[in-house]
């Protein structure tokens, strides 16, 4: 098993820690699960990415007991436009050389805003079917901006996990 595997289990196994037992308040949702799929090397298929993205997320809801297939349906487009999202943020350049991203390389601003627009879509979706228009639209703004924030701030810390700086 690859470091690169281990570090994916052990922030999965986080994800599901803090979203079990760390409800700061009902407006902050923690996601680290989209910055680790965004993190997996870009020559991985669209394909296999959303098999990861699926699996993930079922597990997650599977461990946290929450709403079976919420997460994977959140998760698995972002696995879909994750190529699309890269081309946007870096180029072309990316593919072109087979490299993988990384902070030296690339900035942590560019990674920054790749996080950014990967937890974007994940919360969106995520909120959106989650309070199946229970909740205010001011509610669920708030709650989106809040998460969003906070998500991908600490994004930047699981990126620096995951992505391999020794090339």
């Amino acid at each position: 098993m690859s470091a690169r595997s281990v570090k994916f289990i052990l922030l999965f196994l986080a994800q599901a820690a803090l979203w079990n037992y760390c409800n700061f308040t009902p407006y902050l949702m923690i996601a680290l699960l989209p910055t680790m799929l965004l993190c997996l090397p870009v020559e991985r298929s669209t394909i296999t990415v959303m098999v990861i993205a699926f699996v993930t997320g079922i597990a997650v809801d599977f461990l946290v007991t929450g709403q079976l297939g919420l997460t994977s349906f959140a998760l698995v487009p972002g696995a879909v436009f994750r190529r699309r999202m890269i081309r946007i943020v870096f180029g072309q350049e990316l593919f072109a050389r087979g490299e993988n991203l990384s902070f030296r390389r690339q900035g942590w601003q560019k990674v920054f805003w790749a996080i950014v627009l990967q937890n974007a879509l994940f919360l969106l979706l995520y909120i959106w079917v989650d309070d199946a228009g229970t909740r205010t639209f001011g509610y669920d703004a708030l709650k989106f901006f809040l998460s969003l924030v906070v998500s991908s701030f600490v994004g930047l810390l699981v990126a620096s996990l995951m992505l391999d700086e020794s090339a």
